[in-house]
């Protein structure tokens, strides 16, 4: 590993670049849930019209790729290209990052509400660190990893309850739909780091969303879908969202490619609580963002954060400054 690679490695296993990093990316994603309903509305797209919601994806991830390209090969000085060894590994991350993603995602949130979406959606953080811990042994599923899951878990099936009873508000396409599309994230993130083991994940995420963003204007356009009523206060929706995607997935993506996967997925706890506060402001749904159930499930997913980020065991004192130097290690050879 050369000079400049050591010390990229070593700035972003830093626990601060990570803390501020990855509080970035969730402030990013979080402020996308009530966006895209204001999208919806400036540009007049129907909740039952899936068609345009998809060709609405379609033109924010072919922005973000292009953006993404463009400021990646400014940076560098250079065009940033795929080789030609890439494109299986682009195109397998444009399926499940943007895809499939979010064609569950697009219609899950037209039929749920701003607040709920975001909660529902840090799902992904149990599938990321399940899917890695399980099926990709990437690191080991340990007991405090189990319990921040399970601590977080309980905040995302308490904010649906009613009466005692899970809310009958709830739907398939709604809320279901939204949970499908975090399961296509968690495992989208485990190949990511993955493939970042030998690629550069901004270009990774530049290409994929290219590809995906063409992909679903295809499918909505192929479908009837249609954005004829262009206005200045949708473009600007649609240039945020792009941004959204651009800066937020490639920061993630270089998180991934240094540390384990837990260290970093366990920050999308983080994306319900920017989503109930920014669609609090945004969408008038103050009366449930700050309602008891949703403040107690932000306290449940927040006390999720901590326990899958302690450094010192539950169960066995060992010492802290081997539990960080194992951690290091671990996410150099993932």
């Amino acid at each position: 590993m050369n000079k400049k690679k050591l010390r990229q490695q070593e700035l972003l296993q830093k626990p601060v670049i990570v803390w501020i990093g990855a509080l970035i990316c969730c402030a990013l994603w979080g402020s996308a849930f009530p966006m895209i309903k204001l999208g919806y509305s400036f540009l007049q797209i129907p909740q039952s019209d899936t068609a345009t919601q998809i060709l609405f994806a379609g033109y924010r991830f072919t922005i973000s790729g292009i953006l993404t390209i463009a400021g990646a090969s400014i940076f560098s000085r250079k065009l940033l290209l795929p080789q030609k060894s890439s494109a299986g590994k682009i195109m397998w991350l444009c399926l499940l990052q943007t895809v499939v993603q979010y064609i569950f995602f697009y219609i899950g949130l037209a039929n749920a509400s701003g607040v709920k979406s975001s909660i529902m959606e840090a799902t992904n953080v149990f599938f990321s660190i399940l899917i890695a811990a399980l099926l990709f042994r990437q690191e080991k599923l340990d007991a405090k990893k189990i319990i921040g899951c399970l601590v977080g878990f309980a905040g995302v099936v308490f904010v649906n309850l009613q009466g005692g009873r899970l809310d009958t508000n709830m739907s398939f396409f709604g809320e279901g739909f939204i949970v499908l599309s975090a399961l296509s994230y968690g495992f989208s993130s485990v190949y990511l780091k993955i493939f970042s083991k030998k690629e550069n994940p901004v270009m990774l995420s530049g290409y994929q969303f290219l590809a995906g963003g063409i992909i679903l204007s295809a499918i909505g356009l192929g479908f009837g879908g249609h954005l004829t009523d262009f206005n200045i206060k949708g473009i600007l929706v649609l240039l945020y969202l792009a941004f959204v995607s651009a800066m937020a997935y490639g920061l993630w993506g270089m998180l991934l490619k240094y540390n384990t996967m837990s260290k970093v997925a366990v920050f999308g706890f983080m994306n319900p609580v920017f989503g109930v506060i920014l669609s609090a402001l945004l969408l008038k749904e103050s009366a449930q963002a700050f309602g008891i159930k949703s403040l107690v499930a932000l306290i449940f997913v927040c006390t999720g954060i901590y326990i899958v980020n302690r450094t010192k065991p539950f169960f066995l004192k060992k010492n802290p400054e081997k539990s960080l130097e194992k951690e290091a290690t671990q996410g150099q050879e993932s």
